[in-house]
């Protein structure tokens, strides 16, 4: 099931009411932003980037979902997502119970070229296909090479707490801020123990690690879209490209520009899907 041409509105049918194991519908939006606000599905849903960019918010994270890979959301997780176009993607739904493997949490996931051609095959299959015969086997075999999907490391913990909302949203305005944990208590009128405490407690992540994965996350996005390494490197605050790489290499255990290659590599081994 292909939605419509710019279009990323909802299915004309329930994905949940489907009975089906599994239902593809691919995506497509060519100009402006799109998001849809918080919701959430009986099944567990894959957003595929097959071009493009996204982000969702769920399971108190933020995810970034880059050209050629996934985003794993069971069944039952209210989520936010936000795409920027020119996009083109799918939406995969399968039901809870359809691989016991599946995972049981948000995860980014690689997609492999055989995983994406059976997105693209079974985008095309009706609704109600058949639950014998070659269509059942194709999505049996999507099942399989889905389980078997490999998981990135893409996500950003979100805090909850009212105050560390209004930090996380101030250092994603303006990231090149270098203001230290003491001067950003100050600001918020707390000790710099207690922002401390509160972030570790939230998301598991102290001050510094959480401000420079918040960095590695949109350096992803700007390098995606074009950015150059020295031009990120300046709008996070970076005093030189060079330190940015290397901050980028520790995290990643590569450097921006062959992380982006191959991101960009893989993105061309699909554009004639």
């Amino acid at each position: 099931m292909f939605l419509s041409e710019d279009s990323l509105d909802p299915l004309d049918v329930d994905p949940d009411e489907v009975p089906r194991p599994v239902l593809v519908a691919g995506m497509r939006r060519m100009s402006g932003d799109h998001e849809l606000s918080f919701h959430a599905h009986r099944k567990a849903q894959l957003f595929f980037m097959h071009r493009g960019e996204m982000t969702c918010e769920a399971s108190n994270a933020l995810w970034l979902v880059p050209p050629q890979s996934a985003l794993w959301i069971p069944g039952g997780t209210s989520h936010r997502i936000k795409v920027r176009a020119p996009f083109e993607g799918f939406s995969l739904f399968v039901e809870p119970d359809a691989v016991k493997t599946l995972p049981g949490a948000c995860c980014s996931v690689v997609v492999s070229p055989l995983l994406r051609e059976l997105l693209f095959r079974a985008a095309g299959l009706p609704v109600l296909y058949p639950l014998d015969g070659k269509e059942a086997r194709l999505v049996t075999v999507l099942l399989d090479e889905l389980a078997a999907a490999q998981v990135e490391d893409l996500r950003l913990p979100m805090p909850t707490e009212a105050r560390l909302r209004k930090l996380v949203e101030a250092l994603t305005v303006q990231p090149a801020d270098g203001a230290t944990l003491d001067a950003w208590a100050r600001r918020m009128g707390m000790g710099a123990r207690t922002l401390n405490r509160l972030l570790v407690r939230e998301t598991g992540m102290s001050f510094g690690r959480w401000r420079q994965r918040l960095h590695i996350i949109l350096a992803l996005q700007w390098l995606t879209r074009g950015a150059s390494v020295q031009s990120v490197a300046l709008d996070l605050g970076y005093e030189s490209a060079s330190s940015f790489v290397t901050m980028f290499r520790k995290a990643l255990g590569t450097s921006p520009a062959r992380y982006i290659t191959r991101r960009l590599d893989r993105a061309r081994a699909g554009e004639g899907d």
